[in-house]
């Protein structure tokens, strides 16, 4: 089983906005070399609610994903997951196909149908209320966005999104093209879209709920004839971790973890049961973001964890 770090918040104690990018470099170069195999950050231009309140401090995703491609080596980067609506599908092409020749190729091309409408709002976005709707925009962008990754020059005319005889280079490194990642766990249209169009999905949710979405994906992937091998599965959580008892107390008190926090506070022990149990569910890449970026939790997840399911 693969680790990965998700970014979700950019906090990191003294909330200075002009040690952000050092701190998330920092932070990516400290999960390469302590063997997480990804690093993400959320395309969202304010701070969601489960994460912070909206004041909060918040970098562009595909700029920052720019710059940790140019000071990491190995890591593979991502959104998680980047919005359908925030782009021109061929312009937001162009973007992630520079992020794989900055990164020498490590790009994971996460997306996904959208659904802060605040965010929308604020920045003068039209949210389609239907999700199905969202969804099939989704899906007819990332057409769209395969066609300038894989043509000479790329014509589309679909009925939200348009290209005329469009050149893109230099293509995209990695031959065909990005792994696409669709995040979310919709069981009628999300997951029918992974099997349509994806090569990972990103679930959320207890052990026994990612392997009810993935029994939902298979067959998904049987009525489209898709090898459901073919498909990375990961899932994505928050967690907060501590030695024992005594010190999770503690340390919720100290990060004011609000009591509705969406993540697993939990001990060592009980942290390395619940991986155990996403194993045996399918997934294959566990990707974990933390409280105000404890730098323990991740101390503790790579040290005393993460060697339980070393391959």
């Amino acid at each position: 089983m693969k680790f990965g770090i998700h970014h979700p918040s950019w906090r990191y104690g003294n909330d200075d906005p002009a040690t952000l990018f050092e701190s998330v470099k920092a932070k990516a170069q400290w999960a390469e070399d302590h063997g997480f195999t990804w690093f993400s950050v959320m395309d969202h231009l304010i701070q969601i609610g489960m994460a912070g309140p909206p004041e909060e401090p918040f970098m562009e995703s595909w700029t920052i994903l720019s710059a940790l491609a140019a000071v990491t080596k190995r890591i593979r980067l991502a959104p998680l997951v980047t919005s359908v609506h925030y782009r021109n599908p061929a312009h937001l092409a162009k973007i992630a196909a520079g992020v794989d020749q900055i990164s020498g190729g490590r790009l994971t091309f996460g997306i996904g149908a959208g659904w802060f409408e605040a965010e929308y709002k604020q920045y003068g976005w039209d949210f389609p209320p239907k999700p199905a709707t969202r969804i099939a925009q989704m899906e007819e962008a990332i057409k769209l966005i395969v066609a300038m990754w894989t043509e000479k020059r790329a014509t589309f005319h679909g009925k939200w999104f348009h290209a005329d005889n469009a050149i893109l280079e230099p293509k995209p490194l990695q031959k065909p093209y990005p792994p696409i990642m669709i995040g979310g766990s919709g069981e009628q249209l999300t997951l029918r879209a992974v099997a349509r169009h994806g090569d990972a999905c990103n679930l959320f949710g207890p052990p026994d709920v990612v392997r009810k979405k993935l029994e939902v994906l298979k067959r998904h992937c049987d009525a489209a004839k898709r090898d459901y091998n073919e498909i990375e599965r990961t899932n994505a959580t928050g967690f907060l971790i501590a030695r024992d008892e005594k010190a999770l107390a503690a340390k919720r008190q100290r990060l004011e973890v609000p009591a509705q926090y969406m993540g697993v506070a939990a001990t060592v022990t009980q942290i390395t049961d619940l991986v155990g149990k996403y194993k045996d569910a399918g997934s294959q890449l566990l990707i974990s973001g933390t409280w105000r970026n404890d730098p323990e939790t991740h101390e503790l997840l790579a040290s005393e964890v993460m060697p339980h399911f070393a391959s």
